[in-house]
């Protein structure tokens, strides 16, 4: 991967010119008092070095003469390792990582300045740590000061985002062995749950089944707080309390994906846990079901992002119409968005290193971001005919044989040269398939 990584950081140098662009680790996030979260990288800095400490800054100065890359990383330190592991440290961060230098953390304030007085810009995400962000502009407003004296130097400052990110919105070969793997370990996960569910048990006994392969498989764990939500439970979007025994007549709707070499899948599915669909839950499920695979059909290259969801939104609203839960015609409902105390989501998002993954979804209010080959989606409508739904006055009140059920279907879609790949099609979802 290290190839991976230089070849990133020499596409990304290009863009910038003259510029100096810095990264900033993740910090260490505390579970409680002095006890600490397993540490996870920036995506941002872990896609640029596969570098996997806390307390480390990367930059790329591509007008240096000799160090276009260079990290400041923890030093080694014998007493602290014993404690928490093995610090790369300062030499193997040449060694492994490809940086042409490399210096102790501590050494930053005295040694960027070299890396951006020939700079014509900074390129630097402002993010959460404001004493780092303050260091920054420190150091932007003293280059300033010196500017006339010397005529050169940085005279703006851009975000990283717009650049970095539309790379990454593009997955290489070597991303999608990792995101394949991700949804292959998570796609054992939902079929082993959906064998698991039965009547009488409880929410995190079939959580438990589902992260315990994530990890036997070699995952890094669960993507996201794991969703398992049986009854009306399923009307909450993001619903991770996971403590409700199933009853018989249940739908169980799960939505848990697996981190893989910091990659990530996505899949949801609802599903009867007795066994088959009540008349109700099969008319709104056959409704989701067919949204979607009309939505996911939208997927290849050339159409907008958006069209994913608009298809989507009129094969649930004419569903709805058709049952009698909304009233009227189905382009208005649409335009008015009356179908939103049903579906109050988005139908995809972009899914990579991050769960909602970098990448711009529009470019201005008319221009819709365009399907590429390499881009990896979600396509995830639902239906949620939640208790106590405000309906508009023209609406009619809500029959009580449809509250209660929420169903959600989603799968991970990599747009291909020709069209598209579902990456979690070994997940069931036909009526016939999840009945048992």
């Amino acid at each position: 991967m290290q190839a991976e990584y230089r070849q990133r950081r020499e596409q990304l140098m290009a863009k910038i010119g003259n510029g100096t662009a810095i990264f900033r680790s993740a910090p260490m996030a505390v579970m409680h008092n002095d006890v600490e979260y397993t540490y996870r990288q920036d995506s941002d800095f872990f896609y640029l070095t596969g570098f996997n400490e806390p307390q480390a800054v990367a930059v790329l100065a591509p007008h240096h003469p000799e160090h276009q890359f260079v990290l400041f990383v923890q030093p080694k330190d014998r007493e602290k390792e014993v404690w928490t592991g093995y610090l790369c440290g300062v030499d193997a961060a040449k060694e492994i990582y490809g940086a042409d230098e490399a210096y102790p953390i501590s050494e930053l304030e005295e040694k960027l300045p070299q890396y951006l007085e020939k700079a014509d810009r900074i390129y630097y995400h402002l993010g959460r740590d404001r004493t780092f962000n303050d260091n920054i502009l420190r150091h932007y407003q003293q280059l300033l000061r010196t500017y006339p004296k010397r005529g050169t130097g940085p005279i703006a400052i851009e975000d990283t985002g717009p650049i970095l990110h539309s790379m990454r919105l593009i997955k290489s070969e070597a991303e999608l062995v990792q995101m394949r793997q991700a949804a292959a370990i998570a796609t054992e996960a939902h079929n082993k749950a959906m064998q698991s569910a039965v009547p009488g048990r409880y929410e995190y006994e079939i959580q438990a089944e589902i992260e315990h392969i994530f990890r036997l498989r070699g995952g890094m764990g669960p993507a996201y707080p794991s969703i398992v939500a049986s009854g009306v439970n399923a009307c909450v979007l993001h619903y991770i309390e996971n403590n409700r025994q199933m009853q018989d007549e249940d739908l169980l709707l799960i939505d848990a994906g697996c981190a893989y070499g910091y990659y990530n899948s996505d899949i949801t599915r609802t599903f009867p846990v007795s066994g088959k669909f009540t008349p109700e839950q099969k008319i709104l499920y056959e409704i989701v079901l067919e949204s979607q695979k009309q939505a996911i059909a939208q997927v290849k290259p050339g159409n907008s992002f958006k069209s994913v969801h608009d298809t989507a939104v009129r094969v649930l609203t004419e569903g709805l119409v058709e049952i009698g839960i909304l009233k009227g015609e189905v382009d208005k409902l649409i335009e008015e968005e009356k179908y939103k105390p049903y579906y109050m989501h988005r139908t995809s998002h972009w899914l990579g290193l991050d769960v909602h993954d970098v990448g711009v979804y529009q470019h201005g209010d008319d221009k819709p971001q365009i399907l590429q080959p390499g881009q990896v989606l979600t396509v995830e409508p639902g239906l949620y005919i939640v208790p106590d739904t405000k309906l508009a006055e023209d609406q009619p009140e809500t029959d009580p044989r449809w509250v209660g059920i929420g169903i959600r279907i989603e799968d991970d879609v990599l747009v291909t040269s020709t069209g598209h790949e579902v990456l979690t099609a070994g997940v069931p979802k036909e009526v016939d398939e999840v009945e048992r």
